[in-house]
């Protein structure tokens, strides 16, 4: 029996995550991500490497836009099965996807204005990837599953989700193929152990393949006690120089965990008791979704809860939903802490307050998470004097800082805590989710520790398993 693995995405770079295994020319995605490095884009509206009508059904590990933003493309080009996930995963992919195909719209309305006033044309059409509608024709295909519990797809085909711990909902997937027999696990994005809100990720004990992410394989993360140090230390330079404090974050996990932490500092009085935006209409629905799941809480997060208090409102917190709400921030004095999306700083309401703050050198731009390659946010983060936003330049004077204990992403250390699970040694392990240096890294330390057989795919590269 052929089993064949095709990695259509998430190779030697750290979005668009896609991959393609076909049983006996029965063909199944894991996962359907959008490409956010800007070198890359240009994949997303390229055909699928594999017929959409061809697909029998997804595995979707969570909702973060690099694992799911391409779905509605698949729908839209001929996709028709079910897409496996947890129901939390379902819920936030749906918000997730309305927003990126809001957002799409948008862009796209504002470079045709653009480019007909520069009489130019730009590298991508002036038409979105994929509209609202089409978000819309992916959700009465989310089939939700539950955590360890076997699925079958097709007689020799059974799929086992187990939880990440990387956001809410997250899955690590074991595929099974008993007519082979062959195992496939695919760790999806990996969370970190001793987290606030969710649990640690499951480890699992075999499989002859798996499919690893690499994203921090080449590092090791701040100790999450400093989290609060450092938060504490920008928030108070920053309030006596009289800047505000803008916070690209992503909607889906991180502005729960930061409102989780700001909600400490303040009861613990470490911080001055300022105006705090969350100005994201995504990030507020997914606070809704995490009051409908209490049942991936970790136990500290659980007692929370049971002591009465609300980890995701405080005093001075205002969620902001119309973009007229959004603009009036602008016409604050005094300092306030913005926390706006996206989290790599690609589009959304982020963009309209760096353009109002980061010429300013009292302000200060706090990053709390991973800046792929080719966006904004890298640029930022990496030292340039100017950056464009909106299609004009401007300078970079405020304060540019970074936390890196705030990332959901398992560092090198957390990363061979998972794999040290296996109580056997795999046939082979394919690193993915990274960009050059951190995968390569990370293979030679597998080879070091462990000595398993690890490969670094290219892209579109095809493996043939058994």
């Amino acid at each position: 029996m052929a089993v064949s693995l095709q990695f259509m995405g998430a190779t030697r770079n750290v979005t668009g995550s896609c991959f393609l295994l076909e049983v006996k020319g029965r063909r199944f995605l894991i996962d359907c991500g959008l490409y956010q490095e800007r070198e890359l884009r240009s994949r997303n509206w390229e055909p699928f490497p594999a017929d959409p009508k061809s697909i029998e059904a997804v595995f979707l590990t969570h909702a973060h836009l690099d694992h799911c933003g391409l779905l509605p493309k698949l729908v839209k080009e001929g996709f028709k099965g079910k897409i496996m996930c947890t129901s939390a995963t379902a819920e936030i992919a749906r918000i997730v996807l309305l927003d990126a195909a809001h957002l799409q719209e948008e862009d796209a309305k504002f470079k045709k204005k653009r480019h007909e006033r520069e009489k130019r044309k730009g590298p991508y059409p002036e038409v979105p990837l994929y509209t609202e509608e089409d978000a819309k024709s992916v959700f009465p295909l989310f089939t939700p599953v539950e955590y360890e519990k076997a699925v079958k797809i097709i007689d020799s085909v059974e799929a086992v989700f187990y939880d990440a711990g990387h956001i809410l909902g997250s899955s690590i997937i074991k595929i099974n193929v008993s007519s082979g027999p062959v195992s496939l696990v695919f760790s999806g994005d990996l969370g970190r152990w001793d987290k606030p809100i969710i649990r640690d990720p499951a480890l699992i004990e075999d499989a002859d393949y798996v499919v690893v992410e690499s994203t921090y394989g080449d590092r090791l993360h701040e100790d999450l006690s400093e989290i609060k140090v450092k938060l504490c230390d920008i928030i108070i330079s920053t309030v006596n120089q009289g800047g505000n404090i803008i916070i690209p974050s992503f909607a889906v996990e991180r502005t729960q965990e930061l409102l989780y932490y700001l909600n400490e500092l303040l009861q613990e009085n470490r911080i001055p008791h300022l105006l705090t935006f969350v100005d994201s209409p995504m990030a507020i629905n997914v606070i809704e979704v995490f009051k409908h799941h209490p049942e991936y809480f970790d136990e500290e997060m659980l007692n929370f809860i049971q002591s009465g208090r609300s980890p995701f409102y405080f005093s001075n917190l205002k969620l902001t939903r119309s973009v007229e709400e959004s603009k009036a921030i602008n016409r604050i004095r005094g300092s306030c802490i913005i926390i706006a999306g996206s989290g790599m700083c690609t589009g959304g309401r982020i963009k309209h307050h760096l353009v109002n703050n980061i010429i300013r050198p009292e302000c200060s731009i706090l990053f709390i998470g991973y800046q792929a390659k080719g966006t904004l946010g890298r640029e930022i983060v990496d030292g340039a004097s100017e950056v464009r936003i909106h299609g004009q330049m401007h300078p970079v004077r405020a304060n540019v800082v970074k936390i890196n204990g705030f990332s959901a992403h398992a560092d090198q250390r957390e990363l061979l805590r998972w794999l040290t699970g296996f109580r056997s040694s795999p046939k082979r392990v394919f690193i993915v989710h990274g960009e050059e240096e951190a995968a390569t890294t990370f293979a030679r330390i597998l080879n070091e520790k462990f000595s398993w057989q690890t490969e670094i795919p290219e892209y579109l590269e095809k493996k043939i398993l058994i």
